[in-house]
């Protein structure tokens, strides 16, 4: 690990190089008026202030957590009590278990973990309800429409009437504070464009189903009751996190995506990604867009407790520059690799379970890009206590993880190995929840 006085150095270098990159990253948009400059500008300031210069100590904490949850129920099954709350993990098990989460939707924002920790969401606002399922003017949107109530400049906490098929004609273009809530309804975002958190922060998207996103053609779109702007042609990304911090996604399901399921780049940071459910896909998780972009150094992901299931091939995560904590994931049968990365990245495996595929020239779990073996070497790609099956393995590098501070050290439960990770995510992707009952 790097002393703190090295750590110190390569925050300043960071911060520095941080700023030099800025303006390039805004040349790449021609579209960008003054009004999202200035946005952009704001959203690089509090991705400053949501890097965490000692990230060990947050894959400590996610670990304490889930021993003290698997520790309690074993103590509960040996004193002979019984628990009807399915929740398998510290995060569903700070709500599931409640039959007033329909009452008392904001307490959600006391569970989450890891890196986007901080993360509110929408919680000071008001509830806003959609009703309308229909994306017919995404200039002037109409009231009661999801397009409507994410463009609001005020925080909301956004839940469904019913269930409903979104099918977005653009990219739904969030603002910060907000919370979408599909807990209660069965809500799809299909077979159109997908969702985009560009130059915001503080988003939670909780119960949704996200699949068949396409490619649109862009054009004039609003993106806040402010402002109108000219839009490009997407890539048909689920959910594309773009210089945005302190993001939750947390129990939604994916398939089939025009290009990535998750994408999080161009300096996004403090992001929690657990709970959810992957399938059928190619380019499933991308963090870190380019190699030369070293602002993204500043990144920060967990990636705690998904299924990442059938018809997988790749990028599960693929990450650049950054700092990925990849915790007590079950990993079934990819086809070409599961976590791969390129400029150095960390990655840090706690508690997976990893079933290899059955390609016999894809057994091996991760794949390292663009460098020759005395570069990644020094990589610090390490796995603990994770599982493997049908001939998957990991190839470690560099130095081996440990947390810098004693506290910490005394204090850590360690996460349960991957013979675990069946268990913990038993319930990733969106949930059927009815009112007055346990989810």
């Amino acid at each position: 690990m790097i002393n703190p006085r090295d750590k110190k150095m390569t925050c300043l270098v960071f911060f520095i190089s941080f700023a030099l990159v800025v303006p390039c990253m805004l040349a790449d948009f021609a579209e960008l008026d003054d009004f999202l400059k200035d946005r952009a500008n704001k959203a690089k300031q509090n991705a400053e202030k949501s890097y965490d210069p000692h990230p060990e100590k947050i894959t400590d904490n996610v670990n304490k957590q889930v021993g003290e949850y698997i520790m309690q129920n074993k103590t509960r099954r040996a004193l002979g009590e019984t628990d009807d709350c399915a929740a398998t993990n510290p995060i569903d098990r700070c709500w599931r278990c409640r039959d007033d989460w329909d009452t008392n939707r904001k307490l959600l924002v006391d569970c989450v973990r890891g890196f986007g920790r901080h993360t509110t969401g929408g919680r000071d606002g008001e509830i806003y309800v959609v009703h309308d399922d229909s994306d017919h003017d995404v200039q002037n949107p109409t009231p009661g429409t999801l397009r409507h109530a994410v463009i609001q400049e005020v925080p909301l906490w956004i839940i469904f009437s019913k269930s409903m098929v979104i099918r977005l004609q653009q990219e739904l273009i969030m603002t910060s504070n907000k919370t979408i809530d599909g807990r209660g309804a069965n809500v799809h975002i299909a077979y159109g464009a997908g969702l985009t958190l560009q130059f915001i922060e503080n988003v939670i998207i909780h119960g949704i189903r996200i699949h068949h996103i396409i490619v649109t053609l862009g054009g004039i779109v609003r993106d806040s009751v402010l402002h109108l702007g000219l839009r490009t042609i997407s890539d048909g990304d689920g959910i594309n996190i773009y210089g945005s911090s302190n993001i939750w996604v947390d129990h939604v399901s994916f398939g089939r995506c025009s290009d990535g399921q998750i994408d999080a780049i161009m300096g996004s940071t403090a992001i929690t990604i657990s709970n959810c459910k992957f399938n059928n896909h190619d380019h499933v998780m991308l963090l870190g867009a380019s190699d030369t972009f070293e602002g993204d150094k500043i990144m920060q992901v967990t990636v705690a407790f998904n299924r990442f299931g059938k018809g997988l091939v790749q990028r599960m995560p693929r990450v650049r520059f950054g700092f990925v904590h990849v915790v007590n994931n079950d990993y079934n049968r990819w086809e070409m690799y599961a976590v791969g990365g390129s400029s150095g990245p960390t990655i840090i495996s706690q508690g997976n379970r990893f079933k290899g595929s059955d390609n016999g020239f894809a057994k091996e779990v991760t794949k390292r890009d663009y460098a020759p073996e005395e570069v990644w070497r020094n990589w610090q790609w390490r796995s603990e206590g994770d599982k493997f099956t049908n001939g998957a393995f990991f190839r470690e590098s560099g130095p081996p993880f440990t947390s810098e501070s004693d506290d910490i050290k005394m204090s850590i439960i360690k996460a349960k190995p991957g013979s675990f990770a069946g268990r913990l995510t038993r319930s990733a992707g969106a949930l059927k929840c009815q009112p007055g009952q346990p989810c």
